[in-house]
């Protein structure tokens, strides 16, 4: 255990969070997901549902703010307007985390196929359909010239 960390932000999935660089995407899916099909990386969260992974992976990713889109959701089929209330759940846990951010809904094989390239992706053992989500990684700014922390410690000095 670690202070200030989600729990169910596992070793593993710290590691690969922090492995991310500037535009890597990372997916959060549903326990229906054909996970080991569709992963470069898996890392499984069975018995955990996708709202508090999500908030537990937002609560330390940075999300891109270079590109126009960087939050996707999976839609119900080709309704891509339609919002199950898992897709309520995640657009106000994202609007917590990244309040200017809209969360764009992706149809089948789009959603798909850029889970396929993704960095990682989460499985859960979220029952609800259509619960899956894609982040895009940011980057966390240079602190401004002479606004050090008391308690910092430069890391080049040995």
């Amino acid at each position: 255990m670690l202070k200030g960390l989600d729990p169910l932000l596992s070793p593993e999935l710290l590691l690969t969070l922090r492995a991310m660089g500037h535009g890597d995407e990372i997916a959060i899916v549903d326990g229906n997901y054909p996970g080991v099909e569709h992963a470069r990386r898996l890392i499984r969260l069975d018995g955990h549902h996708l709202i508090p992974v999500l908030n537990a992976v937002l609560s330390v990713l940075p999300i891109d703010d270079f590109v126009a889109e960087a939050i996707f959701r999976s839609t119900v089929k080709a309704e891509r307007d339609k919002l199950d209330p898992v897709h309520e759940e995640m657009i106000d846990c994202c609007a917590r985390h990244e309040p200017h951010r809209q969360v764009v809904p992706l149809i089948g094989q789009d959603f798909y196929g850029r889970v396929k390239t993704a960095h990682a992706l989460i499985q859960t053992g979220e029952p609800r359909l259509y619960a899956n989500i894609i982040l895009r990684k940011g980057v966390i700014y240079p602190k401004e010239p002479g606004t050090h922390a008391a308690a910092e410690v430069d890391p080049f000095v040995y």
